[in-house]
């Protein structure tokens, strides 16, 4: 069964838009758990645009589901969080300082080194990791070189395509990745601008997916569905 982890990003970026405490970010984090949320993703980025660290030493203590830490591995703040923290899964993502979002996978040839000195960092900590790469061959093998636990394969490339109505245009390079990342003994996960409208399509084509992370949709969804249904929409598509 694929698992469904909530990215609670959005309700962190509304509430600092007018300061104080409303949205309640812990309380949004119990209430996907409630909701059947198999998991949690939060992504604090170095200047607290959105969730702020305390938000994410505050979620940990409160929620007994899966967390999930996005972030960039060269912020020495972030390092210092995770260990920490010591989430259930830290997803490292190549994102440069003030980055709206993220909008590629590492290059896991270039930075071969410093990423398996990375995860090998955390994984002594106990901590699952997965790396955010695009569905490129080579980049699925240097991700098994360097000694990762899963991938999350980004998917922007895949919706912008399905969009377009070439649905099996859109999902042929991210199938090869995943098959040859199973292959590999690599847990698959997958995020980024998947939907209502084509993460059921996605599922289907790719048997093997671990997780996935979807935040904006879901939150989006959630402004017209009800938070509890939305959740409840979002694993209907993932069965």
């Amino acid at each position: 069964m694929t698992k469904l982890s909530v990215n609670i990003n959005k309700f962190a970026t509304l509430r600092n838009s007018r300061g104080g405490n409303n949205p309640d970010v812990v309380k949004a984090a119990v209430d996907a758990q409630r909701f059947g949320a198999d998991g949690i993703t939060v992504h604090p980025r170095p200047d607290e645009r959105h969730i702020r660290y305390d938000d994410v030493r505050e979620i940990k203590k409160i929620i007994c589901t899966e967390l999930n830490i996005e972030g960039n591995c060269t912020e020495q703040k972030f390092i210092d969080l995770v260990l920490e923290v010591k989430p259930h899964q830290v997803t490292l993502v190549p994102d440069n300082l003030g980055q709206l979002t993220s909008d590629h996978g590492w290059d896991t040839i270039t930075h071969k080194n410093y990423l398996k000195e990375k995860i090998k960092f955390f994984q002594d900590a106990g901590i699952r990791v997965s790396i955010f790469v695009d569905p490129i061959l080579k980049m699925i093998e240097g991700a098994a070189e360097i000694g990762t636990d899963r991938i999350e394969l980004y998917t922007e490339g895949f919706a912008k395509n399905y969009e377009k109505e070439n649905k099996q245009a859109s999902i042929e390079s991210y199938l090869l990745a995943a098959q040859l990342a199973d292959k590999l003994k690599l847990g698959v996960n997958a995020g980024h601008d998947l939907s209502l409208t084509n993460l059921k399509f996605f599922k289907q084509s790719i048997p093997c997916l671990a997780e996935v992370s979807i935040g904006h949709a879901l939150i989006s969804d959630a402004l017209y569905l009800g938070f509890e249904n939305a959740i409840q929409l979002y694993k209907r598509q993932l069965k």
